[in-house]
């Protein structure tokens, strides 16, 4: 098993970089080690490659596609110096020559602020479509498959050809997950996972955006699962509803918020009747008594479910099932408020001037006092009623407030979960129907500490990560099915 492995480094400070090299170098089976970059440096057993257009660009992978030699490569994707674990190179190599994987990664300890701690990985699979899937910084490839997904990159990327080549490999191979500490990983990056959560939105990444949008659509398109911007149109029926629109709000203790949520629905103006059905899922501290107090008002429907197993999803169907449900159902969360009281109405309007079965509006990130804070506005403005429905196998959100078409919701039914619900409903509907969008901020997103994913552990960043990535493999197959029954169908 000696020297079949190449290493692909990006340049870095000397210091670092040598340190990385000493450490490759203890493992006998490293038969080159390749540094990329534009400022070369002279450090004994290294090839330089010169790249100015840099790590993550196609033309870059091109020119080291022909520097690779031997059966594995090694792409090692941080500039920090990398700390191996004990055979770790070895363990990598086997797993890899054991499944036949295009590629292995591997679970690592993370360094964050002089701590040490394990950080489990997810395993890969059809659905794991998301640019930012977090492999580790080290991808362990089969040289063979590796060069043969470099030699199809057609397009020249500035920023996506790492994100490209995973895809290609994957359609080759297994991306095998080995759940073993292989490495030590310094994290530089110590936000909250709340504060990560809207990277992809950030007007500062749109360059690097629009080119991740172009290599998923192309994989989509080759492995079956792109679909073109046909769509199913809607004629709203005249069947009889209580009202116009409902607003509907899960709620469990939120006796700090809710009062606040309730007054900034009833104090919306309409041309239309709506109502607001709360569905309060057995609250142990006052939220009861607050809903009960704006009970004079009739505009307000206050339900008790008697099951117990109901996550946001199970809430939502039982409000929508009611029959104080109107022919429009919209969301607001418990802890969130509209921007103005002229919100229902535009969402309506939406509705039928777009055609669409759902409309997904934009929001404004506060803190509990209201007061503005980053990113500001969500507007989810990436999507395109071309490709937003391909788009949206990739990114992790659509965004908010989101509002549905009852009878197609009736059909399509919530998730009985209280994460990843709303995700996963845009997705079976964008399969059939358009999207509407309204990029005017149409609430306030309040953070606060006891928000759903203001800060998580890593247990439950990979069991949400997880659940998306299912939703995402369910969708891409019933496209793929989707797909090859028109095409049968001539």
């Amino acid at each position: 098993m000696n020297n079949k492995v190449t290493v692909i480094l990006p340049d870095t400070d000397k210091e670092q970089l040598s340190s990385t090299i000493n450490s490759l170098q203890a493992f006998e089976d490293v038969q080159k080690i390749l540094v990329v970059g534009n400022n070369e440096k002279a450090i004994d057993g290294i090839e330089y490659l010169k790249s100015n257009e840099g790590f993550y660009a196609t033309s870059t992978w091109k020119s080291i596609a022909n520097h690779i030699s031997s059966p594995y490569t090694l792409v090692y994707s941080k500039t920090m110096a990398l700390k191996l674990g004990q055979y770790a190179i070895q363990r990598l190599q086997k797993a890899c020559e054991d499944t036949d994987a295009g590629m292995v990664y591997s679970d690592y300890y993370e360094e964050k602020e002089g701590l040490l701690s394990l950080l489990p990985l997810i395993d890969y699979q059809a659905g794991s479509l998301r640019d930012d899937f977090n492999f580790g910084s080290i991808l362990f490839f089969q040289s063979d498959t590796l060069t043969s997904a470099i030699a199809e990159m057609a397009e020249n990327y500035m920023h996506a050809a790492l994100y490209e080549l995973r895809l290609k490999v994957s359609q080759k191979k297994e991306l095998f997950h080995l759940p073993e500490p292989l490495y030590t990983e310094i994290e530089l990056d110590t936000r909250l996972s709340g504060e990560k959560l809207f990277d992809y939105v950030d007007p500062r990444n749109r360059d690097r955006q629009i080119e991740m949008e172009l290599v998923c659509t192309s994989h989509l398109k080759e492995i079956g699962g792109y679909l073109k911007p046909t769509f199913k149109s809607i004629e709203f029926n005249t069947d009889q509803y209580p009202v116009e629109a409902s607003v509907i709000i899960p709620v469990r203790n939120r006796e700090k918020t809710i009062a606040d949520a309730i007054e900034s629905v009833l104090k919306q103006k309409t041309s239309f009747d709506f109502n607001l059905i709360i569905i309060d899922n057995h609250s142990t501290d006052k939220t009861s008594d607050i809903i009960q107090s704006f009970a004079v008002n009739k505009q307000l429907v206050h339900l008790k479910p008697e099951r117990s197993d109901l996550g946001i999803g199970g809430c939502w169907n039982h409000g929508l099932a009611s029959e104080y449900c109107g022919k429009f159902a919209i969301q607001l969360d418990s802890d969130d408020l509209y921007i103005d009281e002229n919100v229902i109405e535009q969402i309506v309007k939406a509705f039928y001037e777009q055609n669409c079965a759902m409309v997904v509006g934009s929001y404004q990130m506060v803190n509990f006092n209201l007061e503005e804070i980053p990113p500001g506005l969500i507007d989810h403005k990436e999507w395109t009623p071309d490709n937003g429905r391909n788009n949206a196998l990739r990114i992790n959100g659509l965004g908010a407030p989101r509002a549905f078409y009852t009878p197609v919701l009736r059909d399509v039914k919530v998730p009985n979960t209280s994460y990843g619900e709303d995700y996963a409903l845009g997705l079976n509907i964008s399969r059939h129907y358009q999207i509407g969008r309204i990029y005017d901020p149409l609430y306030l997103c309040r953070r606060w500490e006891d928000n759903s994913d203001a800060s998580l552990d890593v247990q439950k960043m990979n069991a949400h990560n997880r659940y998306k990535d299912k939703i995402r493999t369910i969708e891409l197959k019933a496209r793929q099915q989707l797909n090859k029954t028109s095409l049968s169908n001539g």
